[in-house]
């Protein structure tokens, strides 16, 4: 069986630049970076310190949670940062930082343990109130009972308070 050209005709110039027209045409654009922010209205941001109020209460978990959630618009948006009175603004306080027994074995002793934070957030749009909420975002990290929580508590706290700024990005200017 030969090659037959009869089956492969070419589309002549008219149909090649349709082609390319319509290759052109179907491109698709997505930003990874998640920001859907119109730079022409919103061009500043306040992010207040957020408070432990935690019955149980871990010193350093205020300011790292703080600096998590500005990290997270820092790197991601054009956003300037405010004291006060930014076109978006953030506050609220952690109000809850739990430590809970999970996996119970036969002897009745757990053999894991689950660290979870809960923050309560205020975010409001001054460009657009619609888009204004209070919202509880949570988030928890499981670590094995062999373990002291002295040991893993700064890590865990450093990827809870990363999972939850995420949340509180996407919610506010990702809008996935």
């Amino acid at each position: 069986m030969g090659w037959n050209r009869s089956k492969y005709r070419t589309f002549g110039l008219a149909g090649g630049i349709l082609f390319l027209c319509s290759v052109i045409s179907c491109t698709v654009s997505y930003k990874f970076n998640g920001a859907s922010i119109d730079y022409t209205k919103v061009k500043t941001i306040t992010i207040a310190e957020f408070p432990n109020q935690a019955p149980l209460v871990y010193s350093p978990l205020s300011q790292v949670f703080t600096e998590k959630l500005k990290d997270a618009y820092v790197t991601q948006t054009r956003l300037k940062f405010l004291k006060e009175g930014g076109d978006l603004s953030l506050s609220g306080q952690i109000t809850g930082y739990e430590l809970t027994p999970q996996a119970v074995k036969q002897d009745a002793y757990a053999s894991e343990t689950r660290l979870k934070i809960t923050v309560r957030v205020s975010f409001t749009n001054s460009t657009n109130s619609e888009e204004d909420f209070e919202k509880l975002y949570s988030a928890y990290r499981d670590f094995s009972n062999e373990q002291m929580i002295t040991d893993v508590q700064d890590q865990l706290i450093q990827e809870i308070c990363d999972e939850i700024a995420d949340l509180i990005y996407n919610d506010t200017v990702a809008k996935w």
